[in-house]
């Protein structure tokens, strides 16, 4: 929506910005990493060891915190493997931040060559002020099993960089193609892969994009940052309860701040897409091309906040609130500090047919407390009577939540086990209001396997040689109905968990992938997969290969 429909907005923005100029510089850029990336997965690792502090409950994390990681861990390289030592130097010329070292004479254009800390780049320019770094995105793959196949190719560009001292941008832009009778049939209605928004799609063919890009701006111990993303919240293995990437990325608004060491804020606003049409605004184009009519469809944002508390070392506590709003922006959940359930409840007047969708949510992490281990879990409360939430008949827990584990160096260097149960409730993530549900172009914000089911996931990782990633793993998954508003908000006793039930599925996952070069990934993967529909009465077997290369992605 246009800002001067919004004037107090925009002059927060711009007090925000003033008050901000002042702070100290910083040198490294202000630029968000790709979440994908397999850095997320070393330091992650490093410190479950105890290692480093890797603050990453939200991710993405600028490139300037992955770099100050990896230069702790420089400073204690004798205590890291000899592959754990090859991958530190192979990451260290990735993220060094050459843009700090900026030059102030001589050539300013580079064009595919090696930069000061030998890293391969198609693209560099830079000077004394200003720094930009690109790379093309391109990738290949091929799916095949029980006799059917499909492709996968996509082609993009990509760039990031930083403008003086404060502030750092980027993109990241691909256009993908799937092709092929085995489309359909070799991917399933419910698995974590990302959702996306189809341009053209028709039996054998559907073409999407993935468009990402944000401008920030950093101080000594904070930034603010607008763009669109994918965020993520909390820790899990192939999903997360609060916010994870299944939906689309969306536009946002986004502010970390960091007071003391030992406590973190973090608020994000977004605009989300409802799929919803709204009729009343609807208008006729006065002609009859394409129908004649101007489709409007109904707004929807979110707006999020949480603290993360560390008060001691490999110790997380996060306590966080969510809602999700439509029909027009609000200035109240433009104010990071706000308490947006208190809010909402007197910005209603207390009528539930008025108000909004709002969630809390709970985050326990603890890394190296035992040696080499980490523990997490998250609670998600999406409606709770708290007078009744142990009798039966009345209570209305619509939670959900997960517990894990991860111990690495199991038996042998590298070799990390994991574990990991998820249960979400019957009726978490829906509103009465179906432009409030807590989904992104009708795809959940939170976890991918949504309301009314359970998950249990086991497997283990190893690194044999170093940027080799190898991964055998077993899913079982439960899934219910969504059942009715009426069961949602006026049965008593509320449905059972697993209610109406709708399939269940067991997995293998044999996975490995090499890191060839910076960005360039070799990667195949196994899939057994076993389904048992309760719906249709059909069982179904499929053994899925996939094979691809990619580079940037």
């Amino acid at each position: 929506m246009p800002i001067r429909k919004y004037p107090l907005f925009t002059i927060c923005i711009a007090c925000l910005c003033l008050f901000l100029l002042p702070a100290a510089g910083v040198k490294a850029q202000p630029v968000w990493e790709n979440y994908r990336n397999e850095i997320y997965n070393y330091l992650y690792r490093m410190a479950q060891k105890g290692l480093i502090h890797f603050d990453d409950i939200i991710r993405p994390v600028t490139r300037e915190k992955i770099g100050n990681n990896l230069q702790q861990l420089l400073q204690q390289e004798a205590s890291l493997s000899p592959v754990e030592r090859k991958e530190l130097h192979y990451y260290l010329k990735e993220y060094s931040n050459p843009a700090d070292t900026l030059v102030t004479g001589g050539k300013e254009v580079h064009l595919f060559q090696n930069d000061s800390y030998g890293r391969w780049r198609a693209f560099s320019a830079n000077n004394k002020d200003v720094a930009i770094y690109a790379d093309p995105i391109a990738g290949g793959a091929i799916t095949a099993g029980n006799g059917e196949s499909y492709t996968e190719r996509s082609i993009g560009l990509q760039f990031w960089g930083k403008i003086g001292k404060h502030v750092g941008f980027q993109f990241y832009g691909r256009d993908v193609t799937q092709s092929g009778s085995g489309r359909q049939t070799l991917q399933h209605a419910y698995s974590p892969s990302p959702g996306y928004v189809l341009q053209s799609d028709s039996i054998n063919r559907h073409n999407y994009s993935d468009i990402r890009g944000s401008i920030t701006y950093q101080w000594r111990n904070g930034s603010i940052s607008a763009g669109q993303d994918y965020l993520l919240w909390g820790y899990g293995i192939n999903s997360r309860l609060v916010l994870s990437d299944k939906s689309p990325a969306y536009p946002y608004l986004r502010l970390d701040y960091q007071p003391f060491k030992w406590l973190s804020f973090n608020y994000t606003h977004a605009w989300l897409n409802s799929d919803l049409l709204d009729s009343g605004r609807t208008y006729s184009y006065g002609n009859t091309a394409y129908g004649g009519k101007r489709n409007i469809y109904i707004s929807k944002f979110m707006a999020q906040h949480s603290f993360t508390v560390h008060p001691v070392s490999g110790l997380d506590f996060s306590l966080g609130e969510s809602i999700v709003y439509s029909d027009r922006l609000d200035i109240g959940y433009l104010f990071p500090l706000m308490f947006f359930k208190v809010y909402d409840n007197a910005n209603s007047n207390n009528d539930l047919l008025a108000g909004a969708n709002g969630q809390f949510f709970f985050l326990a992490s603890a890394r190296n407390l035992i040696p080499k281990t980490h523990l997490y879990s998250t609670l998600l409360i999406d409606e709770i009577k708290i007078a009744d939430v142990f009798d039966k008949n009345k209570s209305r827990n619509q939670l959900g939540y997960n517990v894990g584990a991860s111990v690495t160096d199991c038996f042998i260097p590298y070799l990390t086990l994991n574990a990991e149960y998820t249960r979400i409730n019957p009726f978490v993530y829906r509103n009465l209001n179906p432009a409030q549900n807590y989904t992104n172009h009708s795809l959940s914000l939170g976890d991918w396997l949504g309301s009314n089911s359970d998950r249990f996931i086991i497997g283990a990782s190893y690194t044999p040689f170093a940027k080799v990633k190898c991964l055998v793993q077993f899913q079982a998954t439960r899934k219910g109905g969504p059942g009715t508003i009426d069961q949602q908000y006026f049965a008593e006793p509320q449905p059972p968990f697993l209610f109406d039930r709708q399939f269940s599925t067991k997995e293998w996952l044999f996975q490995c992938s090499y890191q060839w070069i910076h960005n360039l990934y070799l990667q195949g993967y196994l899939n057994l997969y076993n389904e048992n529909n309760q719906v249709t009465g059909l069982r179904t077997k499929q053994q899925i290969l996939h094979l691809g290369i990619q580079y940037g992605l």
